[in-house]
């Protein structure tokens, strides 16, 4: 039997009208159902979604069909849909569900998104190649463009999704999403009615998005955006509560279209302050650990004290002295405290500080999760929180500290899981951790008059000696222990050439953070001077010049002279080997570390030192006492570092009883003697909530004294100016940076020797500090600095207010491959012997120093 002449229809408005060909009500059973027109779907899924099933009895017409078109209708996978009858025999009927879908997507287009946006959005959308294009999917992606663009500033925007069918693909589309952002609704004035006790700029400033500050606004309008316009609204209300205003709230606001300017709105906003309030007292309830004067000392909030809800709070729970911390560093991990407000009384209030003291929790496991770096032993030497022990927030921070401090891990990504388990009073551990490599390459190749230049250096950081000879641990070199390996050669041709290496366990031993290092350096440098490669240079330009040639023939003897120099050298072998130790006392931030050194120097018709020919020998002892509590060793936000050293030789001269003063120079410092006095500070701090504006302070004082007047030591002296980089290396002498000032141009002439030294230093640093970027590829920051500093011939020439002043900005980059590298632009405001010449603008370049 052929199709039955009747079909049945439902809207996809769902309207209640279906179409019939024949009138009445017949009870059928259903015989078979078959499926046309959706290729994408087993009929045996679509059948089983209808709720139609063979051996059903149906009304036809009747409500089972209708619920079945409907079902298929609100999927909106189907722009039509039909059930008809196949055949009728008897009372029995077969159905065919006739679909046919909405049509799948080929390609998506954005129009009007900027790059950054488009990747935002396109994931929230929903809209992606192979989905299906639905009403509810092209509903859904215009509401979540349009709640994104809002959250920018963008509340007119309109969007527009066009399909086209996709010829090469029948039953596909092709998508394009047209966005119009329109201009971005900005704050144009904000009128506040009722503050009294709060003037209106105050009321602005705590109104960190929503605000028409003209200070705050010099550069950049702030946008409006609904969401940061309610937060802004609960900041005043906290803002007054500062202020003692407790029952501050915000009478009446509204948010109307600029008359003037349509791209702006103005805010309208009435406040009642109501009393302003003050602490009476403060009872403290349920503490049995420590008395009650203790906890008023830690908690700083007297009676008299103006009613502050966000300070108290901070006290009690949030500041780094806070009176919770004083619990949680004891193992009360579950302690708690409730401020109550027990009575209030004309303008006065009474505190009732319920604590829960709990019991100590001991932690139970410390779990090590992500490191794929270093050996796990390698990570738990470094924590302070160990199984068996009272659980400490100070301790997990000093663990957070350390681990940041090793450099194979994201410093912005350490984050302690902490799960208490009150049941047994026990709490797990788990240190999230996301490595990264801090090994780092140096190369550098080319060619001069001096022939082949360049540079190679290599830093393993987690170089392990123990595995030399397990094939298994080498990754270029054996590794997983946390040592540091480094080898650097550098060559400028036949004019010098330097080798070091160098190796750091700091671990001695593996059960203390006892360090061993050792270090060896060779340099090399020829008296194959500027003036061969000058002389060379113009006597290759006149080969092509007869007349020039046969003026300037002087170039051949500059030329002789420099090749001469060849033969004038100076070498330089050195070897330390140093030993370091973690303190107890005053705390566990202190370190100790001594090193022996002993230093060859070999000249030969050398004119740039007090000694022409011979050697010097200089064996001294290094003593250090450092601390250093900074929270990260890339970009720090707070803590601080300090450095206390000397470096002394025997005092050769005081031994025997030669005349130093009718000795020769090579006889003098055949063996040198000097005692070498260092100090270095530096205090973080940060200056936001966010802690990342921070200011970094630093001092340094260097001076190098004598045991015989007559022995001053050519060596080890200070030369001060530019970037601190020299360019060669030499263990001779110490650059110190001061920006604003050409390189070594602080240094003091000396007329008698004609030579520039500097035995005396200070230098003071104020820098602004603000990160661009904290990612793991890359960290960037700007900074802006003042610097103040100076260099002295003598003691008694020192004076610490003689000082050449500087300010200016710059850029640091930091590298995992590459280390810390950067540019800085100073202005030194002081003259050098009454020259400009050396000061003003000067640029400075960072590489892998700081200044």
């Amino acid at each position: 039997m052929g199709v039955c002449p009747f079909t049945f229809h439902l809207s996809p408005l769902y309207a209640q009208e279906i179409e019939y060909s024949l009138t009445g009500n017949k009870t059928y059973e259903i015989a078979g159902i078959e499926v046309e027109g959706a290729d994408s779907y087993e009929d045996f899924v679509l059948i089983g979604f209808s709720g139609l099933a063979v051996g059903d009895k149906v009304e036809v017409p009747g409500p089972q069909i209708t619920k079945a078109i409907r079902r298929f209708w609100k999927q909106g996978l189907f722009s039509n849909v039909k059930i008809k009858a196949d055949r009728i025999e008897g009372h029995k009927i077969w159905l065919v569900i006739v679909l046919e879908q909405r049509p799948r997507v080929s390609e998506v287009r954005y129009e009007g998104l900027k790059k950054s946006e488009r990747e935002d959005i396109e994931v929230k959308a929903g809209i992606r190649q192979g989905s299906q294009m639905t009403p509810n999917l092209e509903d859904h992606a215009k509401t979540v463009i349009k709640k994104y663009l809002a959250e920018k500033g963008f509340h007119n925007a309109d969007v527009v999704v066009h399909q086209q069918p996709d010829r090469d693909h029948p039953g596909y589309v092709k998508v394009a999403i047209v966005v119009d952002k329109k201009v971005k609704t900005k704050v144009g004035k904000i009128y506040i009615t009722g503050n009294k006790a709060l003037t209106d700029r105050q009321i602005n400033k705590a109104m960190k998005k929503t605000n028409d500050n003209d200070i705050v606004n010099l550069f950049r309008t702030k946008k409006f955006v609904t969401e940061e316009y309610e937060n802004d609204k609960a900041a005043v209300i906290e803002k007054y509560n500062e202020y003692g205003y407790r029952d501050a709230y915000i009478v009446a606001d509204s948010v109307v279209p600029n008359p003037e300017d349509p791209t702006r709105v103005d805010v309208y906003m009435t406040i009642h302050e109501g009393d302003k309030y003050y602490v009476r007292s403060i009872k403290w309830v349920g503490n049995t650990l420590y008395p009650y004067e203790y906890l008023d000392a830690t908690l700083g909030v007297k009676p008299g004290d103006v009613y502050n809800l966000k300070t108290l709070n901070e006290r009690l729970q949030s500041d780094d002295d806070a009176v919770s911390k004083l619990y949680t560093d004891r193992g009360y991990l579950f302690f708690n405290v409730d401020p109550v407000e027990v009575n209030v009384e004309n303008d006065s209030i009474d505190f009732e500080m319920r604590i829960y003291e709990g019991k100590p929790a001991t932690i139970n496991e410390v779990k090590i999760i992500g490191n794929t770096r270093v050996y796990e032993h390698v990570v738990r030497r470094e924590l302070f929180t160990k199984p068996g022990q009272l659980y400490s927030q100070s301790d997990i921070m000093r663990s957070l500290r350390e681990l940041a401090q090793m450099g194979h891990f994201d410093q912005e990504k350490l984050a302690p899981d902490i799960q208490p388990n009150p049941e047994d009073g026990t709490v797990d551990i788990a240190y999230k951790l996301e490595t990264k490599s801090s090994d780092q390459i140096e190369f550098s190749l080319g060619w001069g008059a001096t022939g082949l230049t360049g540079s190679i250096g290599l830093k393993f950081t987690n170089f392990a000696i123990q595995n030399l000879f397990n094939k298994k641990a080498y990754r270029i070199v054996p590794q997983g222990e946390g040592q540091t390996f480094a080898i650097n050669l550098r060559t400028n041709g036949i004019y010098s050439t330097s080798l070091s290496i160098s190796f750091l366990e700091p671990w001695l031993g593996g059960k203390r953070p006892n360090s061993l290092s050792a270090s060896f350096a060779f340099y090399n440098q020829t008296g194959y001077s500027a003036r061969y490669q000058k002389a060379y240079q113009q006597l290759y330009n006149t080969y092509s010049n007869y007349y020039y040639y046969s003026g300037n023939s002087n170039y051949y003897q500059q030329l002789a002279e420099a090749e001469a120099d060849k033969d004038k050298f100076i070498r330089q072998f050195y070897f330390a080997l140093g030993y370091g130790k973690r303190l107890r006392w005053p705390d566990d931030y202190f370190m100790f570390y001594g090193e022996l050194s002993y230093t060859l120097y070999w000249m030969k018709d050398w004119p740039y030192l007090l000694i022409d020919n011979g050697t010097s020998h200089n064996l001294a002892l290094n003593l250090q006492i450092s601390r250093s509590s900074i929270d990260n060793p890339i970009y720090t936000r707070r803590g601080s570092q300090f450095v206390l050293g000397v470096k002394l030789t025997p005092p050769w001269s005081l031994f025997g009883k030669q005349d130093y003063s009718r000795l020769t120079t090579a006889e003098k410092y055949h063996l040198i003697e000097y005692h070498k006095w260092t100090f270095k500070g530096k205090v973080f701090t940060p200056l936001t909530p966010d802690s990342k504006l921070v200011l970094m302070a630093r001092a340094e004082f260097g001076y190098l004294g004598h045991y015989n007047q007559y022995a001053k030591s050519p060596f080890e002296t200070y030369y001060m100016g530019g970037d601190g980089m020299s360019s060669y290396s030499t263990l001779s002498t110490d650059y110190v940076a001061m920006r604003g000032y050409s390189a070594g141009s602080l240094t003091p002439y000396d007329p008698a020797t004609g030579r520039n030294m500097g035995y005396v230093y200070n230098k003071f640093t104020m820098e602004l500090r603000y990160p661009l970027s904290l990612e793991q590829s890359a960290t960037i920051w700007a900074l802006a600095f003042l610097e103040a500093g100076n260099c002295f011939a003598d003691i008694t020439d020192y004076n610490p207010f003689d000082l050449k002043r500087a300010a200016g900005v710059g850029v640091r980059i930091y590298l995992p491959m590459f280390g810390l590298l950067g540019i800085d632009w100073g202005w030194g405001f002081d003259d050098i012997n009454g020259s400009r010449q050396y000061s003003g603008s000067q640029f400075h370049f960072v590489l892998g120093q700081e200044l």
